[in-house]
């Protein structure tokens, strides 16, 4: 009998074969848990503190994940997943997590019978290429123009956030905010940028109904010399400059040495004359307002409030992006090169207001704007929270359909015709993979199944009835109604979800779910090199649970 070879340093830990699948399996299920009740209309919804006792109340998935801190390697990467779907979509975080969860969750009943995870792992490819299929076939395309089509899509797709309260208000915010900041890009496409160009400023009271859409911009800045200078002009001539109107500083410490008192007064004039200068190659172009991202001296101010010029300093670099597409002007560096065109000209109005007791300034009735801010007013701060998480995905549906116009069935409408076309196909499979392949397709039932048990009815009879009416495959359109639990039909109840965002979740589930399962070991307490290792150590006190883990990871 030979002594037992040590391969792997003992602090090492190792676990390997099935049993870290199941412990894998069994992360992202808790992890799926967590989010279940959050989907669909009659979610529940979740508050979160955070160490410093902020509290997050919400129930979009991605917010929630984004808070939580896990510990186990595969909830990390489910985590990661709602986060991809979020960056790339926007929308649909609760339902990857939800699908994953439930891809995994079949899977297991293969792993214990000692199936190879690739055969599982194939027979999921197949079956996502398949549903993307049939997500293709149900598609319909949609006139991005009608307003009434897209209100209803977009209003779907928030029915499941917490404003769905307020009707058409969020909808109508984010549609009429992604088609004034949409660019045609050629081809028919259209680009909306969301993040550079839509600015979601918040600022508590009022009610939310106060809330709207600002053809243009606003900041919350206030003009340089209140008393001096105009807080409101019709038809401004916008200046957007990016350099500081004062003089120049040194960098760092600059010595001069003067030997004659006039000397000083001489060097005094020359900043003054430059600042002159400067001034009046500016007032030369007759401009309302003057924007600068940098400083402005009180000498500058002193000019541009006798010319009777409005002036703004230290604006943001993005604020002053959003400004230069809303009112078509050029930021411009250096006050030489200054041109009649760079001058934005098309903004109908601009007014500085005082809302609460901070002010505003406003560039607004812009006639052709290609950026916008959303206002949004309510009662708390974490209620504008809630809402500025809502808008967001509202946004990114909007943006998802005027890039791609196609929609597909909502209520779990879609996942039912996926798993029924699946479950036919599945009998012309041969070999071993069928079975994974059946259970993939009993696993996308996972959505409508997590809806009708948020909404409280009878789930075995609600899901056997709507496998009925699907397996004929008479009527894709036939799912939940999540507000009621009962079964209807989709194109009635405008209940419609994105394709891209369908598509993408889908592609995201099967992907991680085989990602995970392909993963036969874990070996922690991988040490990095420790600084300053030599000083003493603390004394660890042993407790059941931690004996021998301690030293695996440092903290």
């Amino acid at each position: 009998m030979h002594a037992p070879v040590l391969v792997l340093k003992d602090t090492l830990k190792r676990e390997s074969g099935s049993k870290v699948q199941h412990a894998n399996i069994q992360a992202s299920k808790a992890v799926a848990d967590i989010i279940r009740t959050t989907l669909g209309p009659r979610s529940m919804l979740k508050m979160l503190l955070d160490a410093s006792g902020g509290i997050v109340v919400t129930n979009d998935g991605n917010a929630i994940l984004r808070e939580l801190d896990v510990a186990h390697p595969a909830a990390k990467s489910m985590i990661e997943l709602s986060r991809t779907q979020d960056e790339e979509v926007g929308d649909g975080t609760t339902s990857v997590i939800v699908l994953a969860g439930e891809m995994l969750h079949v899977a297991e009943a293969f792993i214990d019978k000692k199936y190879h995870p690739t055969v599982i792992c194939r027979a999921y490819g197949k079956a996502l290429e398949d549903a993307v299929a049939v997500l293709d076939k149900i598609a319909m395309t949609v006139d991005i123009n009608d307003h009434a089509t897209m209100l209803g899509l977009v209003k779907s797709c928030i029915g499941t956030k917490f404003t769905s309260q307020f009707g058409d208000l969020i909808a109508n915010l984010a549609i009429d905010a992604t088609t004034t900041a949409g660019v045609d890009v050629g081809q028919g496409l259209r680009e909306v940028d969301i993040k550079k160009y839509i600015k979601v400023e918040k600022i508590p009271g009022g009610q939310l109904e106060d809330s709207k859409v600002l053809k243009g911009v606003m900041f919350n800045k206030d003009v340089v010399a209140p008393g001096k200078m105009k807080r409101k002009i019709l038809n401004p001539r916008i200046m957007l400059l990016d350099c500081p109107l004062e003089y120049k500083k040194g960098e760092n410490q600059t010595n001069a040495e003067l030997l004659r008192e006039e000397d000083w007064s001489v060097l005094l004039k020359m900043e003054e004359e430059y600042i002159e200068n400067l001034c009046a190659q500016i007032l030369k172009f007759k401009p309302d307002l003057v924007i600068t991202e940098k400083g402005l001296s009180d000498l500058a101010c002193h000019y541009f409030s006798k010319a009777g010029v409005s002036a703004i300093r230290r604006l943001r670099k993005t604020d002053n992006n959003r400004i230069a597409r809303a009112c078509g002007a050029v930021i411009v560096n250096r006050p030489d090169e200054l041109q009649e065109s760079d001058i934005g000209t098309g903004a109908g109005l601009f007014e500085v207001r005082k809302i609460g007791d901070e002010f505003f300034a406003f560039i607004v009735d812009c006639k052709d704007p290609k950026a916008c801010t959303v206002l949004l007013r309510g009662a708390s701060k974490d209620l504008l929270n809630e809402v500025e998480r809502n808008l967001q995905d509202a946004m990114a549906v909007a943006r998802n359909i005027i890039k791609n116009p196609k929609l597909v069935p909502g209520g779990g409408a879609t996942e039912l015709t996926v798993s029924a076309m699946l479950k036919q196909k599945s009998s012309s499979i041969e070999g071993v993979e069928k079975w994974p392949y059946e259970a993939a397709a009993m696993a996308f039932e996972a959505i409508p199944r997590t809806l009708a048990q948020n909404c409280g009815v009878n789930v075995i009879r609600i899901m056997t009835a709507l496998q009925g009416k699907h397996a004929n495959g008479e009527n894709a359109w036939i799912g939940i109604d999540g507000n009621t639990g009962e079964i209807t039909d989709m194109k009635e109840r405008k209940i419609w979800d994105s394709y891209t965002v369908k598509a993408q979740a889908f592609k995201t589930a099967i992907e991680a779910a085989c990602m995970l399962l392909r993963i036969d070991d874990i070996v922690s307490g991988i040490k990095k090199k420790q600084a300053g290792a030599g000083g003493p150590s603390k004394p660890t006190i042993e407790e059941e649970g931690n004996a021998d883990n301690e030293n695996m990871i440092p903290e």
